[in-house]
């Protein structure tokens, strides 16, 4: 189904129309991977990873979870708005990392909430939260539940009477559209698709697509600090904010629209990335763009991949500022593009609404080849308002980055271990930290009894620095791979932590990423972020154990 466009409607895992919304893994059931695609995927990874158990394991039906019993109640004010179903409850168990997808597949799930409430209007948020606040119940905000950091699991820090999982999905209209300062009122709950649909008419377009656009949620992206289509300056969706509106415990943060203001430090910043700590964000005003016309692609291959690093920055430095660069290591393009090199393949994109971008294509294409890159394919131009066509090698990285999830959950119920971890640094620490991180990661990877195969690529790059992407393929035991996983990733955090990266770029912090970011941020500001917490959250209800 096209579940963002039934939020009113949808019981996650239920059908509401033409598909299904998996409740234990990525996506709709109509698109998992199956049939050929999987056998070729099979192939393929055992050709890399000879030896491994692809041996393929199902699901459990939800009547074999045997979740317990809810702990609560809604009152009659919110019962119309609640649901107990044992399938809605285990839909909003957890996110979508791939230690959430083994246990699902395991039937291990342990922490489901006890309600399910989907209010319709902010003043039922109000509600809710002032219900919690007095029964002493964990509120956790949900959006399109795609984290892949723990951030939606209720596993909680304290003693509550229960814990409710917050699902804004109701709250899925763009109230009003600014055409003169190019700007619109969202609410929090749209999924993207319905987001683009809705202001398609206008002629605008938010232009921010993560890989979970499909099944995330304005809210959620701005409660993260998500990063989007935009490799080069518009990385993250802080950059397209007016203002918001946030409902907290202590009452409504309504920010002013504004293209800017120096009054004080911003209240938007407070909130964005708060991650449902600090309050519930139930609208925003969000800038927009034209929707583009002109685009022009293309993919560069190199023999030498610090050369490749180097074409990467100069062009990140160059004010051209491509819609698209990414560079690929050769593993990583390999695996993910078929292209076979020994120093990667840098996909480049520009678009524009406003002229034609090939002038800027072929300067950065020149760039490139000033540092050993050849075009093997040639470079393509369109005109067009809905042209998403790339070209060769970028045309197949792009569809294997959109099917990335249901292959990694296909090779998760197969004992694979394939999960990815993404930092930022500066250029000048890059080749330490991924030196130090690939080490890390192959070290973990022998110690916990695997073979496998790391693989990086750029996200998006700055001016100052890349945000590298990496990617772990390893054969594991059935019914150990949550375990191996956690040692691998706490090596890696660990590396990252110890060679000057940030421990998430735009994965945001959830449980998971706790124990480092409690090292990364200077205690001033955990002083000011636990007083803006009490403030907020007296009761201390809201998402506990997410940032703090």
């Amino acid at each position: 189904m096209q579940w963002h466009a039934r939020a009113r409607a949808r019981s996650r895992g239920v059908a509401v129309s033409a598909k299904t919304r998996s409740w234990w893994g990525w996506g709709n059931v109509e698109d998992a991977v199956d049939g050929a695609e999987r056998a070729a995927l099979t192939t393929r990874v055992a050709a890399i990873l000879p030896g491994a158990d692809l041996t393929v394991h199902e699901p459990p039906s939800i009547d074999a979870l045997a979740l317990p019993e809810p702990r609560i109640s809604a009152p009659d004010a919110l019962a119309a708005l609640a649901s107990a179903d044992p399938a809605d409850r285990a839909a909003h168990a957890h996110g979508q990392a791939f230690r959430d997808v083994v246990r699902n597949l395991l039937g291990d799930v342990q922490n489901p909430p006890d309600l399910v409430i989907r209010p319709r209007t902010e003043a039922e948020v109000v509600d809710v939260l002032d219900w919690a606040s007095r029964a002493n119940i964990a509120v956790i905000p949900f959006g399109g539940g795609t984290s892949v950091v723990g951030g939606i699991e209720p596993r909680l820090d304290g003693d509550f009477a229960g814990a409710v999982s917050l699902d804004l999905g109701a709250l899925d209209q763009v109230l009003e559209v600014d055409r003169t300062s190019r700007a619109a009122r969202i609410q929090a709950g749209v999924f993207g698709p319905a987001l683009e649909d809705q202001l398609r008419e206008s002629g605008l377009t938010l232009r921010h697509f993560p890989q979970s656009f499909e099944f995330s949620t304005l809210g959620g992206w701005l409660a993260t600090r998500a990063g989007g289509h935009f490799a080069t300056l518009y990385t993250h969706i802080d950059d397209l904010v007016e203002s918001m509106r946030v409902v907290t415990p202590a009452g409504v943060s309504a920010s002013r629209r504004l293209p800017g203001s120096g009054a004080g430090p911003s209240p938007d910043r407070m909130f964005l990335g708060s991650e449902g700590t600090l309050g519930v964000i139930t609208e925003a005003w969000m800038r927009l763009q034209d929707r583009p016309r002109w685009r022009a692609t293309g993919s560069v291959h190199f023999d030498d991949y610090d050369r490749a690093v180097t074409a990467t920055r100069t062009i990140a430095q160059s004010g051209l500022y491509p819609t698209n660069c990414r560079l690929l290591d050769p593993a990583e393009a390999f695996l993910n593009a078929g292209a076979a090199t020994s120093g990667g393949v840098l996909v480049l994109g520009f678009e524009s609404a406003d002229h034609p971008t090939r002038v800027w294509l072929e300067r950065a294409v020149e760039i490139a080849v000033e540092f050993g890159g050849k075009l093997p394919e040639p470079v393509r131009y369109t005109d067009s308002e809905t042209s998403v066509h790339t070209c060769g090698t970028a045309d197949t990285w792009r569809s294997s980055f959109l099917r990335m999830p249901y292959q990694r959950d296909a090779l998760a119920a197969q004992s694979m271990i394939t999960e990815t971890f993404e930092t930022a640094c500066t250029w000048d620490t890059f080749d330490a930290l991924k030196s130090a991180v690939t080490t890390a990661a192959n070290d973990a990877i022998r110690a916990v009894g695997a073979q496998g195969v790391v693989t990086c690529r750029f996200t998006h790059v700055y001016p100052d620095g890349p945000a590298p992407y990496f990617g772990i393929y390893a054969a594991g035991r059935w019914g150990s791979t949550v375990a191996q996983w956690d040692e691998i990733k706490s090596a890696v955090s660990e590396a990252l932590s110890a060679n000057g990266g940030t421990i998430t770029h735009h994965h945001a912090v959830g449980r998971d990423h706790r124990p480092w970011y409690d090292r990364q941020r200077p205690e001033p500001f955990a002083l000011a972020l636990r007083a803006t917490k009490s403030a907020l959250d007296p009761a201390g209800i809201l998402n506990p154990g997410v940032l703090l």
